[in-house]
């Protein structure tokens, strides 16, 4: 049950981060889980343990074999979504017997099987579950839990031989910031993997590349019983933008490889709106097509309405990580091995998002994602298996003693 305590003692830190917040790390609660992470490393062994300024937390197994093999890192990310409160989460475990789960009785808040068809696979299964009034934080307070799990181990079965192990703890991810300051070269691994998954057995290797959009919206007030041929109403530009964006291209209409547009926020009166967009898509060619399109969109509406009444903020967010980590394929047959050998099937599909790991596959560290167990990330109806956490927690044990053979 230790990874279990492990994560009910890290979701009990808030540490939501904010895309509005200009700091780094985006909120200040992040360093005190990291402050903890670093005395908790420290006291497993881990004497290098430290967080820098940028709230990035970093620490060593050292290496315990003769044979040369490379150093390989582990990595998660302390941050928690802002979709749903992580404030007070009431965490408790419940045996799945394919009935619905009583999450909340005073507010009759259920977790059940028609609403989330995935659940008939954890049959069996000891859930971790919330209140329903808050997220959980497995994502990826999980990971951090598994990473924590096993470092423990190794520190304490110096008979099972392995590499110099890194391990690294990043804040904002959930805000594309992750690795802003994440220092590649003083990590010094040549291989990582994020452990920042969701359902038992994932391995990615390829995510979406991702885009953001930003649409201010300059109208014009006037009063409204003498508005005609002169008001430009703001709120209305917004949703004829909108209408625009093709609606086959949604998420709700979208799987697989399939990309996205998906509008994330609109805000705005009369005189003045706001509409967010995140782009998405696996294919480089058709990801750029989307941003030409939302270019091409702005143009339309700034010639109907007037140069510069819609202003235009893109901003590529991170890449698909494939043709970083494709060149060296070891990296993903020995996650494949070291599943088989923790008895978990391995499941190669894309990321439908994206993860730390991504952008630091691009700064030189190849990355690929295991799951870390946990599943509805960003919800009230989050939850994650205590028996696929624990498998992960085997597949990073699995993982250091392959690359030291």
């Amino acid at each position: 049950m230790e990874t279990y305590n492990r994560f009910l003692k890290y979701v009990s830190f808030p540490t939501m981060s904010d895309e509005t917040s200009e700091t780094v790390p985006s909120t200040a609660k992040q360093k005190i889980l990291g402050e903890y992470l670093v005395s908790e490393l420290k006291a497993l062994g881990l004497d290098d343990a430290s967080m820098d300024s940028h709230g990035y937390v970093y620490a060593t197994l050292p290496k315990n074999c003769e044979k040369s093999c490379p150093t390989i890192g582990f990595i998660a990310h302390m941050d928690t979504s802002s979709a749903a409160s992580d404030e007070n989460i009431k965490a408790r475990l419940v045996k799945y017997t394919g009935e619905d789960v009583l999450l909340n009785e005073e507010k009759g808040i259920y977790l059940r099987g028609a609403d989330y068809p995935y659940l008939s696979n954890y049959i069996g299964h000891d859930l971790i579950v919330t209140d329903g009034t808050t997220l959980l934080g497995a994502d990826d307070k999980a990971g951090v839990a598994e990473i924590m799990t096993a470092a423990e181990y190794l520190m304490s079965h110096p008979e099972v031989e392995h590499g110099k192990i890194r391990i690294g703890f990043t804040p904002d991810e959930e805000i594309g910031r992750g690795v802003d300051f994440f220092d590649v070269k003083a990590f010094g691994a040549d291989f990582a993997y994020t452990m920042d998954g969701s359902y038992e057995g994932e391995l990615e290797y390829e995510n979406f590349n991702a885009a953001s959009a930003k649409i201010a919206i300059q109208g014009r007030n006037v009063h409204p019983g003498y508005a005609k041929n002169k008001m430009i109403n703001a709120i209305d530009v917004a949703c004829e933008l909108n209408s625009l964006v093709p609606a086959v291209e949604r998420p709700q209409y979208t799987e697989g490889y399939e990309g996205f547009y998906h509008c994330v926020g609109i805000t705005g009166t009369v005189e003045e709106a706001t509409i967010s967009y995140i782009i998405r898509d696996h294919d480089f060619d058709k990801f750029e097509a989307k941003k030409v399109w939302m270019h091409n969109i702005v143009g339309i509406l700034n010639n109907k309405y007037g140069e510069g009444v819609l202003k235009l903020t893109l901003k590529d967010q991170y890449y698909n990580m494939r043709k970083m980590v494709e060149p060296h394929p070891q990296v993903i047959e020995l996650a494949k091995e070291a599943m088989v050998e923790a008895d978990v099937t391995p499941i190669v599909r894309p990321i439908r998002g994206g993860t730390d790991g991504a952008r630091l596959s691009f700064m030189g560290l190849p990355c690929p994602n295991i799951f870390a167990g946990g599943m509805n990330f960003h919800g009230k109806f989050e939850y994650c298996s205590l028996n696929s956490m624990e498998k992960a927690v085997k597949v990073i044990i699995n993982l250091c003693k392959l690359w030291a053979k």
